[in-house]
């Protein structure tokens, strides 16, 4: 949508996400996501940990079931969505805004670890639901069985 702020933040789960459902029976999973920054220290010439961010985000329906069943806490993501402000008043009378992500895409980051990769089985709202899936893939992949060549491939 026109005018929306998408905003890709990478970090880690501050705990484990809460995956709760709707009276209507839909599924949404809360989480927060800690991402801070490193940088280089002159004096000590050695690298440290700058201020954190801390940003709550949420995910509806299946992805939400997904999201929390595949991650956890210490997980480190990779987080996309759209940026929301919501003012509220407190019981005190005090004004807060506080920031949140709707998020688009969810996933596991995969400099310092390594994921399992399942496809869901039930994939009935996608437009390819009658194709076959494939029973699932690592991140860590063999290599494939016909022999790689230093060819130019075009």
């Amino acid at each position: 949508m026109t005018g929306e702020t998408v905003l890709t933040i990478v970090g880690n789960l501050t705990a484990d996400p809460e995956l709760r459902y709707t009276q209507s029976g839909l599924g949404v999973a809360n989480f927060t996501v800690a991402s801070t920054p490193r940088e280089f220290d002159r004096e000590s010439g050695q690298m440290k940990d700058g201020e954190p961010l801390f940003l709550r985000g949420s995910v509806w329906r299946e992805h939400a079931e997904h999201v929390a069943s595949s991650l956890s806490k210490g997980t480190r993501v990779i987080v996309q969505g759209r940026l929301k402000q919501r003012r509220y008043e407190t019981e005190g009378g005090d004004k807060r805004t506080t920031f949140e992500l709707d998020v688009l895409e969810i996933g596991p980051a995969l400099r310092w670890q390594t994921a399992q990769v399942t496809r869901a089985t039930d994939r009935s709202s996608s437009p390819s639901a009658q194709q076959p899936a494939a029973e699932s893939w690592s991140t860590e992949q063999t290599a494939p069985s016909e022999p790689w060549s230093d060819d130019t491939p075009f």
